[in-house]
């Protein structure tokens, strides 16, 4: 959450007052003076600190495994969405998914209703890492590596950047892939395929930056981040 909205929330400020706090220099985050009232803050992970009381912010953290036929959205008419997999006493009105898997894709989807670090995590310059494996109809070959770490070129001309591909097996009719891109074009990993000849035929996330799916979280069941993952994400707290 924005700092000056803590303040304001917690301490019950008015727009003012909270202004004048910070040209007191009264705001401390993790012991240092915090100037920047916009400063995306939770207090699990930093020590929030105004005219020497502690504030508290209640945001939420949730790791779902999402399963083939529901949609990354909040609502929709005809499919069932990934946030009404979380139970209706578990879910802030303003949970949501950040970023997008799509309808048939399976694997990690990370829900907060921390709508700053969402927007911070999916910008070109954070560089998140999200890391698939893929299911493929034929044989990936070391050219198709190759032409990945190139930045494979769509039909129109838009070119993706470099992204890793790893054979896990190749067979004439199946093979099983790992990728890594730093981007979230639309349909990106089977449009990068179908540029190579190929058809994606299963595709699950496994990683997004410093999440990593649990091994014993079954396809539709989420949980809390732990504190040790939440840390790991304090460097994406702008």
């Amino acid at each position: 959450m924005r700092l000056d909205k803590v303040i304001e929330q917690d301490l019950k400020t008015t727009r003012k007052e909270m202004k004048r706090l910070f040209l007191m220099k009264k705001v401390l985050v993790d012991g240092t003076i915090e100037l920047n009232p916009q400063r995306n803050v939770d207090s699990q992970i930093h020590e929030i600190q105004v005219n020497g009381k502690k504030l508290q912010t209640n945001h939420v953290y949730y790791l779902l495994n999402k399963p083939a036929g529901v949609v990354t959205a909040k609502k929709d008419s005809k499919f069932q969405t990934a946030t009404e997999l979380v139970k209706e006493e578990e879910r802030p009105a303003d949970l949501y998914p950040v970023g997008r898997l799509d309808r048939d894709t399976t694997g990690l989807l990370f829900l907060t209703n921390n709508g700053q670090l969402g927007y911070d995590l999916l910008q070109p310059a954070a560089k998140v890492i999200k890391t698939y494996r893929a299911t493929i109809n034929e044989a990936v070959t070391l050219e198709d590596v190759k032409a990945f770490e190139k930045g494979i070129v769509f039909n129109g001309g838009v070119r993706c950047q470099p992204a890793y591909l790893e054979i896990v097996h190749s067979e004439p009719d199946n093979s099983e892939v790992l990728l890594m891109i730093k981007e979230g074009k639309f349909h990106q990993v089977k449009k990068m395929f179908l540029a190579c000849g190929k058809k994606v035929t299963r595709l699950t996330r496994l990683a997004m930056g410093p999440l990593k799916l649990p091994e014993d979280l079954a396809e539709g069941e989420y949980r809390s981040l732990t504190l040790a993952e939440l840390q790991q994400l304090k460097s994406y707290f702008r």
